[in-house]
C-alpha cells in the first residue's frame, strides 16, 4: 500500500519530490514533518547529478517504499501514543 494515491504514476525527480513532500504533510506532528522534510531535501541534493535512467527509477521505487514504512510507522507510533496517554490515571483533559 503507498502512502498516498498516485505514487504508481511517479516517473521523474521532480514528480517524486512533490510527493515526498506531500507525504510528509501527513505525517502526524510539525517536528516530524520537518525532519523528512529535512531528509528528502539532501536525499535529493545527493543525488542530483545523477543521470542513468535506470538508476534513477531505482531511486524512485526505493524512495516511495520508503516512504510507506515511514508512514506506517509514524501513524502507529502516532496511536500508540494517544492510547497510552488515554489509558494513564490522572490525565486530565482541559
Amino acid at each position: 500500500m503507498a502512502p498516498l494515491p498516485g505514487a504508481e504514476l511517479v516517473q521523474t525527480p521532480l514528480q517524486l519530490y512533490r510527493y515526498l513532500l506531500r507525504c510528509c504533510r501527513q505525517l502526524p506532528t510539525k517536528g516530524i514533518q520537518e525532519h523528512y522534510k529535512h531528509a528528502v531535501r539532501q536525499s535529493f541534493q545527493v543525488h542530483s547529478d545523477e543521470d542513468n535512467s535506470e538508476r534513477i527509477q531505482q531511486i524512485i521505487k526505493r524512495a516511495i517504499e520508503d516512504a510507506d514504512w515511514i508512514m506506517n510507522k509514524e501513524t502507529k507510533l502516532s496511536v500508540w501514543s494517544l492510547r497510552r496517554a488515554l489509558s494513564c490515571p490522572g490525565v486530565t483533559w482541559n
